[in-house]
């Protein structure tokens, strides 16, 4: 039993009476409105969801969602993270901008948002160029009129696992323009739109790649540890400017990407999932939530933290 648990009755001996739900009433008066939805959870019987069976995606669209109005940008999203977290907002109502280098995913994906009542533009764009870059930004502030988030995550994998002495130069650069320089190039066009406005939110896709080295992906690991940097530096300059900027770290993501990094390494996905300390691999809306969760107005704390959502992996 945890340790912050485990004096819970001598509390209630020395004066702290328990209410129905096991809370004593000090930590009912602290948690406040909190603590007044953990009980009604508890009373419900969903205070804690499954972390083996997490929630997929909703059903359906809610135009009155939690971002009903809000227009969303977003690097990288013909699949992956940026792809299930595209649905994941239309499905809240925003209107979802969002660009890809291969175009005829960035279609589809663009019709599978109207198919279900969502609102979506796409745009082909390449991070690595920042003409392309100020273009999809643009645009976007273009059609909708304004940029409220934006959720920079295009990113890549250097094609071929080795160690430093054996990568080449160029799929090196190639790797850091597209994690690192991509992004700032999307900071950069972003935030000019956000000052005039007065306001926004930049989530950024880092990776426990960012916070720990591991082998054979080296040109990955220091482009995302460069881009938590990035978010610091970036995050400080514009808090007073009513701009939150925020990154996430994923672990393990059911990906086409992780998929083909774990079958170079010559193990199952299965395999692969062993190692996460939860058992499993992360799904991409479990991504997606921790994206709207930052971009929310529950989350007006969080200047320039570097979230871990890697299952344990990050202890």
């Amino acid at each position: 039993m945890p340790k912050q648990f485990e004096n819970s009755d001598v509390n209630a001996a020395n004066g702290e009476r328990k209410s129905a739900e096991g809370l004593t009433r000090r930590q009912l008066v602290v948690g406040g409105a909190a603590v007044a939805g953990l009980t009604t959870a508890i009373a419900s019987g969903t205070a804690q969801a499954n972390t083996q069976k997490p929630p997929g995606p909703a059903s359906t669209i809610n135009p009155n969602g939690r971002f009903a109005g809000k227009v969303v940008l977003i690097t990288g999203a013909t699949s992956g993270i940026g792809e299930g977290t595209a649905y994941a907002f239309a499905r809240e109502g925003a209107k979802v901008f969002f660009c890809g280098r291969r175009e005829n995913l960035g279609r589809q994906v663009e019709a599978r948002i109207k198919g279900f009542g969502g609102e979506s533009t796409y745009m082909q764009a390449d991070v690595r160029r920042e003409e392309d870059v100020k273009a999809f930004v643009d645009g976007c502030v273009q059609k909708y009129g304004r940029l409220d988030i934006a959720f920079n995550n295009a990113g890549i994998v250097n094609p071929n696992l080795a160690k430093l002495h054996e990568q080449s130069a160029a799929d090196f650069l190639d790797t850091l323009n597209t994690n690192t320089t991509g992004v700032f190039y999307s900071l950069k066009h972003e935030i000019p739109h956000m000052l005039r406005q007065r306001g926004g939110c930049i989530v950024n896709t880092a990776s426990v790649s960012g916070h720990r080295g591991f082998t054979e992906i080296g040109p990955y690991s220091v482009s995302k540890h460069a881009l938590l940097g990035l978010t610091k530096v970036a995050s400080l300059e514009y808090a007073k400017d009513n701009i939150r900027i925020t990154s996430i770290s994923p672990g393990g993501v059911d990906t086409p990407m992780l998929r083909r990094v774990r079958e170079q390494r010559g193990m199952s996905f299965e395999e692969g999932s062993k190692a996460i300390p939860i058992g499993r691999t992360n799904t991409v809306e479990e991504m997606a939530r921790a994206v709207m969760f930052l971009a929310s107005d529950d989350a007006t704390a969080f200047h320039g933290s570097l979230v871990d959502v890697t299952s344990g992996i990050l202890d």
